[in-house]
């Protein structure tokens, strides 16, 4: 079969020239973003879309950015990710709508044969990776492959995540933990026990 083909299908692979040459495609539209004027955002934001597979029509990425294809990135409406971020596409991430990443965040979906035998024969795999809406990730998290996020859900900065994480839950932790559910109670926090202050808080309500 195939190489492509078994990647897709989440099956081993062998990263052979066809696979490579789908990645130099990619490497050369990285090359292009993580070199360009930082404050052209308008220009950024054009060739985030090109290198993504599908957004939505906000979508926000601060360079340097990196991936392995990018076609196998699907992102929602209003997607922001801070600097630094990694996401290594093997198999496909799909990501919904309002989710930010702070800098540094990684998300992987390929893997390696645990035995050192099976692992030197140069097969690899690719699991996929889903995260679901208004997700806040943050800084220097790793989403290991397989791993589905639910929607309305905050991850700690420094988390590991390795198992799925449920709806409305903040998780954190190394490995990552739900710590408890986000509640009516959380509206108005914005720091530990701290409220949002008046003025603000009228803002946001008009949005709501």
């Amino acid at each position: 079969m195939d190489m492509r083909k078994r990647r897709d299908m989440q099956l081993l692979y062998v990263s052979d020239n066809a696979v490579m040459e789908e990645q130099s495609v990619c490497r050369k539209k990285l090359q292009k973003l993580n070199f360009m004027d930082r404050s052209d955002f308008d220009g950024i934001a054009e060739t985030v879309k090109d290198i993504f597979g599908k957004t939505g029509k906000e979508c926000a990425v601060n360079p340097p950015f990196y991936c392995d294809y990018g076609s196998h990135i699907e992102v929602g409406e209003n997607f922001f990710a801070n600097y630094n971020c990694t996401i290594i596409d093997v198999a496909s991430v799909r990501i919904g709508e309002n989710c930010f990443m702070a800098p540094n965040v990684a998300i992987y979906t390929a893997g390696h044969p645990v035995h050192p035998d099976t692992r030197n024969s140069m097969f690899e795999y690719g699991k996929e990776v889903t995260i679901g809406d208004n997700v806040w990730i943050g800084g220097n998290s790793v989403i290991c492959p397989g791993v589905h996020i639910g929607s309305n859900v905050v991850i700690g900065a420094g988390s590991v995540v390795t198992k799925d994480v449920p709806d409305w839950s903040i998780a954190a932790g190394n490995p990552c933990r739900v710590i408890r559910k986000i509640t009516e109670d959380d509206r108005r926090k914005v720091f530990h026990t701290e409220e949002i202050d008046d003025e603000a808080w009228e803002e946001i309500c008009k949005k709501q």
